[in-house]
């Protein structure tokens, strides 16, 4: 379901984003470029990291926020505004009305991070709690603005928007003005068509990639039809990209300066969020991290130097905590086992002693005595072990075997 219609709008010029950069000047930090050792030696050439995920309310999505709210009519911020988030648009609109005096609500889905809420509630909105996916949430806050009068900020389908979150695109070229390829993450479209916009006008040598979840890829199909195109529920770890829909105002730009979309698979999201964590020191939301998962999976097809924009940090500790498990899974170092042994004093210490001569370190047991399907001696026992790759995995089960164990899963 589209929120604006395009053709009404003015599109977006350098000229608008030149603005929207001086408009910031104050309110949002111009973030670091850092460079990545590891990511450079496996492309071939210097990769750097801008940090949006270091950016106040933790993503880019301020920008855009504020060059929005600061361009509505005396009347119109007087009616206030809502918006509807999961979590990074939600405290990018709370923390620029509360700059610019202007009173916000919130629409959140029900199932929300706390931490998200929590922060929304600190940068100044009124958070109310509604549905339990974010269509139903942004149906209930258009309801709301259409009741109230408020007016409702659109994460991405607006030309103030993409004009705010292209101001990256002129720092990534004053920060790196050698930079051959920029990649984004994509959902609705906005960042990437901000960046493309102000980049493309006076660098049009460099490339755009764009990057998106495989389970929530709406831009692939949409640019293959020419419009865009929904997605059905859309499935992905990465909140900050998961869009059935492109927006009109981006596709559009998307369309004309992105010159490539590619998609990235969970399992690879995961390990580029680890990689961003141990190897850069940086918390990085799965959104953020999609354009490292894009170059750690085909290396070979940027051309240097790069520059990966991580665009956000905002990621709720629960989920960190299972997607650096999955991370560590997806690269061998983390295994779970079952396996059967006989039920007599001992057989577990014996069993960890085995573990202990293979160097796998043991980070969890379950041990199940009680079931229809173990014999009156047996006993289960689930291991989450810490390995050291993929070929250890396989010397942790062989080992297990060779002492006469049974494994089942």
């Amino acid at each position: 379901m589209s929120y604006s219609t395009a053709d009404s709008l003015p599109p977006v010029t350098l000229d608008d984003v030149r603005g929207a950069q001086k408009m910031l000047t104050g309110v949002a930090r111009v973030t670091a470029m850092e460079g990545s050792r590891h990511l450079s030696q496996l492309v071939g050439a210097p990769v750097h990291f801008k940090c949006e995920n270091l950016q106040r309310t933790g993503s880019f999505k301020l920008r855009g926020a504020y060059v929005r709210i600061a361009g509505l009519l005396p009347e119109e911020r007087a009616a206030g505004v809502v918006a509807a988030s999961a979590g990074n648009h939600a405290q990018g609109v709370a923390l620029a009305s509360s700059l610019l005096g202007v009173g916000s609500t919130v629409f959140m889905p029900q199932g929300a991070p706390l931490p998200k809420i929590s922060a929304t509630r600190d940068y100044g909105a009124e958070v109310r709690l509604h549905g339990q996916v974010v269509d139903e949430t942004l149906a209930a806050a258009q309801e709301y603005a259409a009741e109230t009068g408020a007016v409702f900020i659109h994460p991405f389908d607006h030309p103030d928007i993409i004009a705010g979150q292209g101001t990256v695109g002129l720092e990534i070229l004053e920060q790196c003005p050698e930079v051959r390829t920029i990649v984004v993450g994509v959902g609705g479209g906005g960042l990437a068509a901000g960046i493309a916009m102000a980049v493309k006008t006076l660098r049009p040598d460099v490339r755009i990639v764009g990057v998106q979840a495989a389970g929530a890829a709406a831009y692939p199909p949409s640019l293959a039809a020419g419009h865009p195109v929904a997605v059905d529920n859309p499935v992905t770890m990465a909140d900050g990209i998961k869009v059935g829909r492109p927006g009109d105002v981006p596709f559009q730009l998307v369309r004309d300066l992105v010159d490539e979309v590619r998609t990235v698979t969970e399992d690879e999201i995961a390990t580029a969020l680890l990689l961003c964590l141990e190897r850069a020191k940086l918390v990085v939301e799965p959104a953020g991290a999609s354009p490292v998962a894009a170059l750690l999976s085909d290396p070979g097809a940027f051309e240097g130097p790069v520059v990966a924009l991580l665009s956000g940090g905002n990621v709720d500790p629960v989920l960190l905590q299972r997607v650096l498990r999955h991370g560590m899974a997806a690269q061998g170092r983390y295994l779970a086992v079952r396996l059967r042994l006989t039920d007599r004093p001992g057989a577990l210490a014996t069993l960890l002693g085995v573990l202990s001569g293979v160097d796998a370190n043991v980070l969890d047991v379950s041990h199940v005595r009680t079931d229809p399907r173990l014999g009156l001696t047996e006993a289960e026992v689930e291991l989450h072990l810490e390995t050291k790759g993929r070929t250890h995995c396989v010397e942790v089960g062989q080992a297990l075997r060779e002492a006469g164990y049974t494994v089942i899963g």
